[in-house]
Parts: structure tokens; C-alpha cells; sequence
């Protein structure tokens, strides 16, 4: 089934607009369902039954995968029939009455303001990429953005005089999210001294750029956040998604708007932002504990 799903990817790509990174996701959870078809003699859209996809998730679950993996797979596994379906491959859906695995709700790690502020202060501005990762850093904590939109971004994007930047989200879907000053001074530094040393050709459109002079990939910058948690002495367990967290987090602290919050993340349903409310209610809880006398 290989032709057919070369086609679906090339329908995520160019009618959805998915994102590479999503669709890569896509094409490896699909590769090793197709394998596992072949492996039970499946060789065409028309011979999957469901309990040929049950044997599959059984494989995912013996391995140890988690329910969010399992969950994952189930849903490309969906959509793929879907589209085969009308695409006329397939005359019905063999994934369609398979319940998906209930998923403990895991609140986010966020960092307190005092571990953030550690954390944008652990960079050298004394040099380009110093400079480079400060500016990187300050921006994830001021717009949320996820480090795929960060890493990006373009030069073309970001508009310090008028303080904020703009941003391709998932979905080919665009917004505007508002810069602080930090970040806009930050960004200013960077652009100014830093990027014109790494930019080598002279030419790379892409803003946060590596050694080489080409864009900064996203393990690169894992590298990066990592050696930084370090330094601030974070003991945490901290993730590039940590900053955007602790953004939409602190804001809901302070009084934000949830569909402010919502519309700056870019999430399609706000049950998707309603997470950092428990995360606000199980902070107050843990200071309540703390600092009252009869707690």
C-alpha cells in the first residue's frame, strides 16, 4: 500500500498544509502499521479488518508504548482511511468502532518566574551565540510560540518598532503575537551584532542561525535549553515546550484572558488551553499550603 500512501502524504502536504515535521510524524506511524499489514498477509486497503489494526496497537502495547503513542498511531491510522475512503481505495473504515485508550491527564512542567528569569540570564550577550540563544529564549518566553514556529522564523517576521512578530502555526494558519521589551531588545542585539557574524553568505532569510550559517535545527536547540537549565541550576525536567508552558501559565496567574492565551498559543479548541487553569489551581494550592497558618 505504499502508493496509497504516498498519496494521502502528498494530500497532507498540499490541500492540508500540514507541516513537515507533522507530516514526518504521519509517514513513520503509517510505515510501521503497513508493515505490520504485511506481516498478516494484508496487502490491499480492502483486506484491513479491524482486528488486523487490534493486533497492531497489541504489538504497540507489548512493546511498552505509551497510551499517548498508542493513541497517535490510532488516530493517523484513522485519518489514512478516511482518506482512502474518499479517494474510493477503501469502501469502508475498519478503525471506526475501536475505542482509543484512556489517557491519565499529565499537567505540564512549568518553571516559576524566579527559575525563568535564571534561566534568560544564563546566555553571554558578549557573543554571537550568546546573543543568538538569549534572543531565542526571550522570544519563546514572551510569545509562547512553539520551537518549531521559532526555529522558523524569518527575518521578515519580526518587527521590533512595532513590537511583536508573526508567526506560521500548525495548519499553515498565521497570527500576530505581541513582543515585551525584553525580547525586543534582545532580538535588536542579536540582529544587529550576532546574526550579521554567523550569517555567512549573506543571504539566509532564516533568523536564529547555527554555526554554519544555516538555520538552527530543532536539536540543536534542545542541546541548547538543556545546557542553559544547567547552568541556572535548574533541576526541573526541562523540554524546549517547558517556556511555552510556563508562558500561557503565568499570563493565566496574572489575569489573562483564556482566549487571549488561546489565540496567542494558536490552539484550535480552547479545551486544549484549559490545561494551564488546573496548572494555575494546583500552584495556588501548593502556595495556600505553605503560607496559611491552618492550611
Amino acid at each position: 500500500m505504499k502508493e496509497e500512501l504516498d498519496a494521502f502524504l502528498h494530500y497532507l502536504l498540499v490541500e492540508k498544509g500540514l507541516s513537515a515535521n507533522t507530516i514526518d510524524s504521519y509517514r513513520r506511524d503509517l510505515t510501521r502499521f503497513l508493515s505490520s499489514l504485511t506481516k498478516q498477509s494484508c496487502l490491499t486497503p480492502g483486506d484491513v479488518k479491524r482486528e488486523h489494526i487490534l493486533s497492531f496497537l497489541l504489538e504497540l502495547r507489548k512493546e511498552g508504548k505509551a497510551d499517548a503513542t498508542i493513541n497517535r498511531h490510532l488516530s493517523a491510522i484513522r485519518t489514512f482511511f478516511r482518506f482512502l475512503i474518499h479517494d474510493e481505495k477503501c469502501a469502508y473504515d475498519p478503525s471506526a468502532h475501536i475505542e482509543t485508550p484512556k489517557m491519565e491527564k499529565k499537567l505540564p512542567q512549568v518553571l516559576s518566574v524566579s527559575e525563568v528569569e535564571r534561566l534568560l540570564q544564563a546566555p553571554s550577550s558578549s557573543t554571537p551565540f550568546g546573543q543568538r540563544d538569549q534572543a531565542m529564549l526571550e522570544v519563546l518566553y514572551a510569545t509562547g510560540i512553539r520551537v518549531s514556529e521559532l526555529i522558523s522564523l524569518r527575518l521578515d517576521d519580526v518587527h521590533l518598532q512595532m513590537g511583536f512578530i508573526k508567526c506560521m502555526g500548525k495548519g499553515s494558519k498565521e497570527r500576530i503575537i505581541p513582543l515585551g521589551q525584553e525580547a525586543v531588545n534582545a532580538l535588536a542585539h542579536y540582529i544587529n551584532n550576532g546574526r550579521r557574524k554567523l550569517d555567512k553568505s549573506k543571504r539566509e532569510k532564516v533568523l536564529f542561525l547555527n554555526h554554519h550559517g544555516k538555520p538552527l535545527s530543532r536539536q540543536g536547540f534542545w542541546k541548547i535549553i538543556k545546557k542553559y537549565a544547567a547552568q541556572a541550576g535548574i533541576k526541573k525536567e526541562i523540554t524546549p515546550h517547558t517556556l511555552r508552558h510556563s508562558f500561557a501559565t503565568h499570563l493565566l496567574e496574572n489575569g489573562a484572558d483564556l482566549r487571549a492565551v488561546q489565540e496567542m498559543l494558536g490552539h484550535a479548541d480552547i479545551s486544549t488551553t484549559q490545561i494551564y487553569t488546573h496548572v494555575t489551581k494546583v500552584r495556588l494550592k501548593d502556595v495556600y499550603s505553605q503560607a496559611h497558618p491552618r492550611a
